[in-house]
């Protein structure tokens, strides 16, 4: 083994950030290298160490990017690189989180930083969501009602390690949504994709579950390490490793033809960038996520006022003092019932003629006497 090989490397963090200062994906870089895409992925998570003459490739094209890098100049790219469109659709804008940051002193406004963070995020974001549900107009709304979510809640995003996770996280689990089945616009299906190969790529993605499908999307897809696709699923890796797999031979099943991950790359990216698939402009979301912030904070105010009125009417209405309810009347056991008058006796019939015939008025009246 010569001096050469010993070829000191960056930590993993590093050689990641090399990569794309470089403006190049996994892919591209183990296609210099002539390794696996899943090679150059365990390099840069720090799971494995190139050795030999792949440490010494390695190490000179990883000083070779180093050398271009200009003094002062911020690791995230200003806008995503010239690379070919079917890499960067999927892989490129999205397994970078970072929104483009100029290199200039002033810095960014909230609006600013939001229009880069949506210029460089939506388009792959747009794509990631047609292969996750198969309808574009659902990817289009996923998409811009994250940014909406994300512009309502700038303060807390932009100050997020990873602001484009935030934002994909959040698109997914809006595309995923159960509840959209019952919407009457998405009962009946979508006209399916022109390219055979292509229908038949997407209809094998929706058979799977969405937890699966989601995964898949996220490593063979974007391009994220298992840990990463595992925190963004809310799984343990060794769960999204076992969905993985099942994801992946449910596709190879169907289609043999992609039981490589490097194809299934090119693929899943090729699928999606044939799609006339366009987000919104920036100030088109920022103004809806204003809108519909307006109209639930009025909607709130008015159910409150509604709820306060209505318990001024009642405390203005409610009697002051308690009034017991008169209970019905109830047979009193052991009380004989009352009787009815029975017929007059003598005396009592005597009275009765001596007042018939006695005058009822004037100073003869007849007036009782005491007994």
């Amino acid at each position: 083994m010569t001096q050469s090989f010993d070829t000191p490397l960056p930590p993993p963090k590093e050689r990641r950030r090399l990569r794309e200062l470089g403006s190049l994906t996994q892919a591209q870089l183990a296609a210099r290298l002539g390794v696996s895409r899943e090679t150059v992925r365990a390099w840069e998570t720090g799971r494995s160490t190139p050795s030999g003459r792949k440490r010494e490739s390695y190490g000179n094209l990883l000083a070779s990017l180093t050398e271009v890098e200009p003094p002062g100049e911020v690791t995230v790219p200003h806008s995503p690189p010239p690379a070919p469109k079917v890499t960067v659709s999927l892989s490129k804008a999205a397994s970078h989180p970072k929104p483009p940051t100029p290199a200039s002193a002033a810095p960014l406004t909230p609006t600013q930083a939001f229009d880069a963070l949506y210029a460089f995020c939506a388009p792959a974001l747009v794509r990631q969501a047609y292969l996750l549900t198969g309808r574009r107009e659902l990817a289009r709304e996923s998409v811009e009602q994250a940014f909406q979510v994300a512009w309502q809640r700038w303060p807390e995003v932009a100050v997020d390690p990873d602001p484009a996770s935030w934002v994909r996280a959040t698109a997914y689990e809006y595309a995923l949504s159960p509840w959209h089945r019952f919407r009457p616009r998405y009962r009946h299906p979508e006209p399916p994709p022109a390219d055979a190969s292509d229908r038949a790529l997407l209809d094998a993605l929706l058979t799977l579950p969405p937890s699966y499908r989601r995964t898949l999307l996220l490593y063979d897809g974007v391009g994220l390490g298992l840990p990463e696709t595992a925190a963004e699923t809310e799984a343990s890796t060794p769960a999204a490793a076992n969905r993985l797999l099942h994801a992946r031979s449910a596709i190879a099943a169907r289609l043999p033809d992609l039981a490589e991950p490097d194809v299934l790359h090119r693929r899943l990216a090729k699928t999606a960038s044939t799609e006339r698939l366009r987000a919104a402009k920036p100030p088109t979301v920022r103004i809806d996520s204003e809108r519909r912030a307006r109209f639930w904070t009025r909607a709130a105010i008015a159910i409150t006022v509604t709820i306060i009125g209505a318990t001024a009417l009642t405390l203005h209405t409610a009697p002051t003092r308690y009034e017991p309810p008169v209970p019905p009347g109830e047979t009193v056991p052991g009380v004989p019932p009352r009787a009815a008058p029975g017929t007059l006796s003598t005396a009592e019939l005597t009275l009765r003629a001596k007042l018939r015939t006695e005058s009822a008025n004037g100073p003869e009246k007849l007036l009782p006497e005491p007994r």
